[in-house]
């Protein structure tokens, strides 16, 4: 990843802050992959203590992860303070329905790459749609590692190469700053998810395409849920109605059947914290390679 397309994770905080009360209208598409994701646990065999939803947003997941766990505590965890305090909010008559003996739900904001929270208490942790908004994988992925019990299970979701394709080919030479964010092919998530120690790691994504009638609604959708440009080689000021026009031109391109295409390559992945091994004599056993000549 380049200096130019690092994100900087400020703007990614303030982004989602304003975000935060047009967010659930818009997100139709983050939704939909919740949704999805939530299904994908019928075939997983687990009954985690805790679970933590890495990236909460305004906590969509939610309901579904304190309906399928109903004995486990669940935390909202995200970078924007607005976004967590609306996790909160918005669930709270979850609270009432299917917790009558107390609060299962805690919301709390901090940063993903260093998550101020307790090592080895996690049987699940959960990331929908967070991952694209972070510089450093193998740090997040060894943050998630940290925090799992063994044999817990990280499931999550992001965003790959193709997404948004066809704004980032209509932005191609129209100036020298970035437009749309870079993604990370999901061989190498799967890498480094083994790297960090993780065990039997799955991958596999699919294709979804949004219409829209104009370049300009599907921005306003982008910013609408925090999804605009926040890489450090963005513009430093607003984009010039010849440069957006330009962009719309180029986009027309992609007209199929009246409407304009946006791609999302959705990203979907697990992996468990394996049991550390053991001699019969229930001594733990410790690696050693040789070092790489």
């Amino acid at each position: 990843m380049s200096a130019e397309t690092a994100v900087d994770k400020h703007q990614v905080r303030r982004s989602f802050e304003r975000a935060a009360e047009t967010y659930d209208a818009r997100a139709v598409l983050q939704n939909e992959i919740c949704r999805r994701m939530l299904e994908r646990l019928d075939y997983i065999k687990l009954e985690p203590d805790w679970v933590i939803d890495a990236g909460s947003g305004t906590g969509n997941a939610v309901p579904g992860l304190l309906k399928r766990f109903p004995r486990a505590r669940v935390v909202a965890f995200d970078l924007a303070l607005a976004m967590a305090r609306r996790a909160r909010r918005r669930q709270a008559w979850w609270h009432r329905l299917l917790d009558w003996r107390g609060a299962r739900l805690a919301a709390v904001c901090g940063d993903i790459e260093q998550a101020p929270l307790a090592s080895g208490v996690a049987g699940l942790v959960w990331s929908n749609l967070t991952l694209q908004w972070i510089n450093e994988p193998q740090r997040v992925f060894a943050e998630m590692h940290r925090v799992l019990v063994p044999g817990g299970l990280l499931m999550f979701t992001s965003f790959g190469p193709d997404t948004l394709k066809e704004l980032r080919a209509a932005f191609q030479g129209a100036d020298r700053h970035t437009h749309v964010s870079r993604f990370i092919d999901m061989h190498d998530i799967g890498d480094l998810l083994v790297t960090q120690g993780f065990a039997d790691p799955v991958m596999d994504m699919e294709h979804v395409t949004l219409t829209y009638a104009d370049v300009r609604d599907l921005m306003r959708d982008l910013k609408s849920i925090g999804a605009h440009n926040v890489t450090h080689g963005r513009p430093a000021a607003l984009s010039g109605k010849s440069l957006l026009a330009k962009v719309a031109q180029g986009y027309e391109t992609c007209r199929r059947d009246g409407k304009l295409p946006a791609t999302f390559e959705v990203v979907y992945g697990h992996a468990w914290k394996p049991h550390p091994r053991v001699s019969p004599s229930g001594r733990p056993v410790i690696e050693i390679k040789p070092r790489p000549r």
